[in-house]
């Protein structure tokens, strides 16, 4: 019987939408899960609103590696989670090698840990968002400028990149074309 299962267990494709800040990736997630896809959130904003209940504004600042440790443990574990479900593909809203890109952004040493982390867990496809002016707004959780938005971009692309994935680009358009974009790509993987 268990064989029967693993024989038809499909291994799902892994899809992970990368970039800074302000770019749009959440609002595209939500619109591919209203497609009925299986989308894991981003988590980081969590984090940050569980900090500030307990007093600490912005636990990144503050403590950025007990926040990068609970942004990289929440990142496995819902790579772990997607592992158990049966679907063709599954997006995620960051993936685990963000934690190292914006911790290199800061220039804060991380265990080597991090690094084999990033290693352990692949993913199947990355879609990059470039950074969009017409778009970015601060708010409570999100505290880096424009500018900064614009160079967290650039380490997030170097971290994915040095660990060999290609990156595609999604266009700065509406977020239908642009779930119309990435759904036509993810075809055929």
């Amino acid at each position: 019987m268990a064989l029967i299962h693993e024989i038809c267990h499909m291994e799902s494709k892994k899809i992970v939408m990368i970039g800074g800040p302000g770019t749009g990736k959440t609002s595209v997630i939500r619109a591919i899960e209203d497609e009925g896809y299986t989308c894991f959130h981003e988590i980081s904003r969590d984090v940050t609103a569980q900090a500030q209940k307990e007093g600490i504004e912005q636990l990144f600042l503050k403590e950025p590696l007990l926040f990068s440790e609970m942004l990289m443990n929440g990142r496995v574990q819902q790579y772990i989670d997607a592992e158990t479900i049966d679907e063709e593909y599954i997006f995620f809203d960051r993936g685990i090698p963000d934690v190292t890109a914006y911790m290199d952004y800061k220039e804060t040493p991380y265990p080597e840990r991090f690094t084999i982390t990033n290693e352990t867990y692949k993913y199947d496809l990355i879609f990059y968002f470039p950074v969009w002016k017409d778009i970015y707004k601060q708010d409570n959780e999100r505290y880096e400028s424009y500018e900064e938005a614009l160079e967290i971009h650039e380490f997030l692309r170097k971290t994915y990149k040095g660990l060999g994935y290609n990156l595609i680009m999604v266009p700065k358009t509406g977020v239908s074309e642009r779930v119309e974009f990435i759904l036509s790509h993810i075809k055929g993987l």
